[in-house]
């Protein structure tokens, strides 16, 4: 086993006890907010986003993708899920990542 994998396989029990908890928040408080941080948030969608990237790994593996194009789906896919939280939150996610001076 890789590192890679082994890391995959360490933090999946973590991500499905996580999942658990917000789905038994969602059902007990239906109209409640969560309140994140802006790092929690930030957390939330690079955690997203690794999943997303892993599984479009697999993806890319089974269909035989050429590395170019690989690096060019990832770009996309990453410049659409900035699209979509721009669009429904008003947030760049790039202005996540910046440090105060």
């Amino acid at each position: 086993m890789d590192i890679m994998e082994a890391i995959g396989k360490s933090i999946s029990p973590t991500l499905i006890e996580m999942e658990s908890n917000i789905w038994g928040f969602e059902y007990s408080n239906p109209d409640k907010q969560y309140k994140y941080t802006k790092e929690g948030f930030r957390g939330a969608m690079k955690i997203f986003m690794s999943g997303v990237m892993d599984k479009m790994w697999d993806y890319q593996e089974k269909n035989k993708m050429p590395q170019k194009d690989r690096e060019k789906q990832a770009t996309e896919v990453g410049q659409s899920i900035r699209t979509l939280v721009k669009k429904y939150t008003g947030i760049d996610s790039y202005d996540l990542y910046k440090t105060k001076k």
